[in-house]
Order: C-alpha cells, then sequence, then structure tokens
C-alpha cells in the first residue's frame, strides 16, 4: 500500500511512525486507518522491529477525527466510522510489541484516543489533551469513553468528557494519562531513548509483559496470577530467552537475545 498520510521510518529496531496531514492538524480520516491497519499488519509479521512509536507532524499529534468527512454521515455511516477507528485502535493494541505515543501538541478527540491505544505516553510540554466531542453533540467513537476511565478513574474521565476540558501536560501526568512530560525539542530524542532501551530487554519477555499485563487488566486477580505464571514458565528450559538471560547474569555478559 501506497502511503499517503504515513511516513515511516527504522532506526535500530525501532519504527517511528509520523502522521502527516499538517494542513488538517492531522486529523484522522478514512485514509489513515486503512494505511494504519495495513502497517500494523505488516509490523506484526516483521521480527526485526521491537518498538513502535507515533507521533505527528506539525504543531498537532492528532487535532481530532476530520469531520469534514463526518459532517454528512446518517446514523448507520456514523456507527460505520466509529467502528473503523475502533478496529484499527484495537489492532494497535493488540500487537504483540510496544507502541509508545510521543505527543508533541494537541492529542484532542481522536487523537486522545489515539494516545489511549498506545501501551504508554510521553508528552511535550506543549501537548494538549481533551475529548470536546460533546461541543459537536458527539461523543467519543474511538473506545475513549472505555479507555479513559481505565487509565485514569471513572471520575476523572467523566469529567473531562462532559466538560471538554482541555489539560495540558501536566495536568495530564498528574490523573495517569502519561507517563513523562519532555521539553519539546527533546521530546524525541527522550523517546527514543526509552524505546532503545525497552528494545534491548529480551523480546519475548517483553511481548509477555505486554501481554499478560492486557490481558490480566480484564480479569479477576487470580485469573490474572495463573496467566502470569504460565507465561513466566514459557521463559524457562534448554534454549529458552530466559536460561540465556539468567546465564549471561551469573557469567557477568550482556545476554544474546535471538
Amino acid at each position: 500500500m501506497d502511503y499517503q498520510i504515513l511516513q515511516t521510518e527504522i532506526q535500530d529496531g525501532i519504527l517511528l511512525v509520523t502522521i502527516s496531514r499538517p494542513k488538517a492538524m492531522n486529523a484522522l480520516n478514512t485514509r489513515f486507518f486503512n494505511e494504519m491497519d495495513d502497517l500494523i499488519e505488516k509490523v506484526s509479521k516483521d521480527s526485526s522491529i521491537k518498538v513502535m512509536v507515533i507521533t505527528g507532524e506539525g504543531k498537532a499529534f492528532v487535532a481530532g477525527a476530520d469531520i469534514a468527512e463526518m459532517v454528512n454521515k446518517n446514523k448507520e455511516e456514523g456507527s460505520a466510522f466509529s467502528r473503523l477507528g475502533q478496529n484499527t485502535f484495537r489492532n494497535l493494541e493488540k500487537l504483540d510489541i510496544p507502541v509508545i505515543a510521543a505527543v508533541n501538541g494537541f492529542a484532542l478527540g481522536g487523537g486522545m484516543e489515539l494516545t489511549m491505544a498506545c501501551d504508554f505516553r510521553i508528552a511535550s510540554t506543549k501537548a494538549k489533551f481533551g475529548q470536546p466531542e460533546v461541543n459537536l453533540g458527539l461523543i467519543p467513537g474511538y473506545a475513549g469513553t472505555q479507555r479513559l476511565s481505565r487509565l485514569t478513574n471513572l471520575g476523572t474521565a467523566l469529567y473531562l468528557l462532559m466538560t471538554a476540558d482541555m489539560i495540558g501536560a501536566d495536568d495530564a501526568l498528574r490523573i495517569g494519562l502519561v507517563q513523562k512530560v519532555c521539553e519539546p525539542d527533546t521530546l524525541l530524542d527522550e523517546v527514543m531513548k526509552i524505546a532503545k532501551n525497552i528494545a534491548s530487554k529480551g523480546p519475548q519477555a517483553i511481548k509477555k509483559v505486554k501481554a499478560v499485563a492486557r490481558q490480566g487488566y480484564e480479569m479477576s486477580l487470580d485469573e490474572g496470577a495463573a496467566l502470569e505464571a504460565k507465561a513466566f514458565g514459557s521463559l524457562f528450559g534448554d534454549n529458552s530467552e530466559g536460561r540465556e538471560g539468567m546465564s549471561a547474569f551469573l557469567e557477568k555478559r550482556k545476554p544474546e537475545w535471538k
């Protein structure tokens, strides 16, 4: 597929994806979702890619969904557009490698929903977050009503969803929506440093951490613990990643991951 919106670059096993519709503030449209689905499928089959980083070009990460595309849709078409975005973001969430959002500017509406589908978020001091859909007589359509309460809490989620308030990076950090705040000119360097650190770990262990943590979040503690124990055990045995990592530790050398 010829990408018109997504720009990609691979550095040391890290895929940097830049959303590039700067004149439209990187607004999400059908073309974006189709390109992202195609990219996710390719990444899922490429074992050389260890971490994926998503950012936006210009002063926005993503300023929302494309209102010009949505305005004339009927009820059925509106629901279909919602499901399109939900499916893409769910596919992103289910990707077995870590996905980091490098939030450089406005992350509003669908843009904030995209950040929440990533595994964690690093924000520039210029980043702004918000779900302003009720200002348009709408609600979030890409599972924002579901993920926001899971990442923060129900009261905070309802406050942001109902008031449509836009918050800065420091407030986003305070409520647990983002994990770190950086100066704008250091954002990508800092995110790439974090990505390289993750990429240096046991690749199967990283994948299992993501899978077990995400699946366990939807389970009872006992069910999640059982899932963890099974995944823990899978990393043991001859020629296993765990055997190599523990042996390297005891031999005071760097592990050689497969």
